[in-house]
């Protein structure tokens, strides 16, 4: 009862903020647009904060060696013109030249060697060390050349070249740190930062003298300014009145309505989180009925996929069947595939023993709608759930513990498009690994190890079959993200959930 006279006053309080009169917008007519992240940053230090807002704000004032053209997924040259692989662990890169700083420091080996030291190195404390941690180190060849060491063969470290491995000036950053980063970032990117009030307000403008040649181009709107508000309603006025001109991460039920004013552009646009049903099939917390291959092909056809992602999901998100995303290199999409056949799946329980159900623990950490409609599908195949609804840190930390026999989870990929960041990640003997099946293990060190996309492909291929087969996981779908601005922006969302508002316009 509760949750309906929720649901109820916030409807209430939407249609009364779409009913007040669309004030003039201010944007365009000073050239600022205005924008609003419901995330306080811990710091804008690119590798101090763990924040998808802080992966949008780096990709603003930095800049990676080589660049991702998220249309093409083609690797581009950026700080770097040109890179070679050595042998399986060196790569050597030609920088450009004629790249400054925006404090005006020139760009050059030094930086380069500087910032790859520097983060490489764990005690330095970078947030994110699966951007890092494959790194050796580097060692200036010339002025504008240098060579990378890998810690081990990584083939995926043109994925992260190109985006959240950015380049640091060594001068100013060896005197001021993460601290003086922060509070007065300074990188070669295509916007600076004019003022920062941590938690509250940032201030970017266009950096005019930004480098010809950069993919990502020059910026097109002179400035932006970035608040951070945490309540949505409070976003939806402030849009409304012409406070902002661009939010995301719009409800659905809130999307609908904005887009049905006619007032604003509404796009919505798949990203690379999936969501996951995940299985203890190798009975880390003791024996039970998820190491029977039939109760996990049983869960397979309960679940109705398809029916939730068009009630419930919504937007561009689909069905997925590979346990990655489709963008991802080397997620084959050649795999079994379960379709929702409920009479199957009590065949299959019957089968595996179980031809009355059984009880277990079942746990979430978000969308409860979305478990709450699983549940009751498998309720329907005489599978009784005691459900769990924790926050995430405490449900990561209780699988790896191996503590979870049962979860529904999501994960985002960090926006890598390589299969690595997440199949390795879950199937590849790591605590998250719930299977752990040797020669899952062995294909996927394979295939991180080999720079050979060939091979590669082949044993992502492999394991992928196998997990699919085995009904390690059972993927459910991908997420959407909703974005609402006003007529006059033009803006493009991309299936990686990076904002890139260089390359935004006025209409």
């Amino acid at each position: 009862m509760i949750r309906k006279t929720t649901a109820i006053g916030r409807s209430a309080a939407l249609a009364l903020l779409l009913a007040a009169p669309l004030a003039a917008q201010a944007g365009k007519s000073d050239d600022t647009l205005n924008v609003a992240f419901d995330r306080e940053l811990e710091s804008i230090d690119s590798y101090m904060n763990t924040a998808r807002e802080g992966i949008v704000v780096t990709r603003l004032v930095w800049d990676s060696l080589l660049y991702r053209d998220p249309k093409t997924n083609e690797y581009l040259p950026n700080l770097a013109t040109a890179y070679k692989w050595v042998d399986a662990t060196t790569m050597e890169f030609d920088l450009r030249q004629g790249v400054k700083f925006h404090n005006g420091e020139k760009f050059d080996a030094d930086d380069v060697v500087f910032t790859i030291n520097w983060v490489a190195n764990p005690a330095n404390g970078v947030k994110t060390q699966s951007n890092v941690n494959w790194l050796a180190s580097a060692e200036k060849l010339g002025e504008y050349k240098v060579r990378v060491k890998l810690k081990a063969p990584f083939p995926a470290a043109l994925e992260f070249l190109s985006g959240p491995v950015v380049m640091y000036p060594n001068e100013y950053y060896a005197k001021v740190g993460p601290k003086g980063m922060s509070d007065k970032p300074v990188g070669t990117g295509p916007y600076k930062v004019a003022s920062v009030e941590q938690g509250k307000r940032f201030v970017f403008v266009r950096n005019d003298g930004y480098f010809a040649g950069s993919p990502k181009g020059k910026a097109n709107i002179g400035k932006i300014v970035v608040r951070t508000i945490a309540e949505s309603n409070t976003q939806l006025a402030e849009l409304l009145s012409g406070g902002l001109d661009w939010i995301w991460k719009v409800k659905p039920d809130q999307a609908a309505k904005l887009a049905g004013t006619g007032r604003f552009t509404v796009k919505n646009s798949t990203t690379m989180r999936i969501g996951y049903l995940s299985f203890d099939a190798a009975a880390r917390t003791g024996k039970g009925p998820m190491q029977n291959p039939k109760v996990r092909e049983a869960i397979a056809h309960a679940i109705d996929r398809e029916g939730i992602v068009k009630a419930l999901v919504k937007g561009e998100s689909v069905v997925v069947h590979s346990a990655c995303f489709p963008s991802q290199f080397g997620c084959t999409q050649d795999v079994k595939r379960y379709k929702y056949d409920p009479a199957l799946a009590k065949k299959l329980m019957a089968e595996a023993g179980y031809p009355d159900g059984f009880e277990i623990p079942f746990f979430a950490y978000r969308n409860r709608d979305f478990a709450e409609a699983m549940i009751n599908n498998l309720k329907a195949i005489g599978i009784r759930t005691k459900f769990s609804y924790l926050k995430y840190a405490a449900l990561r930390d209780k699988v790896r513990a191996g503590e979870v026999p049962f979860q529904f989870m999501t994960w985002g990929s960090y926006s890598i498009n390589d299969a690595s960041a997440i199949t390795s990640q879950f199937f590849g003997g790591t605590g998250d690994d719930v299977s752990r099946d040797s020669e899952v293990i062995a294909w996927l060190k394979a295939a991180d190890t080999s720079i050979d996309p060939a091979v590669r492909k082949e044993n992502y291929g492999k394991a992928l079959k196998k997990i699919a087969e085995k009904v390690y996981w059972l993927p459910l779908w991908s997420y959407n993200t909703n974005y609402a601005f006003t007529p006059e922006v033009d803006f493009t969302p991309t299936a990686d959930e990076i904002p890139r508002f260089f390359t935004a316009r006025w209409k």
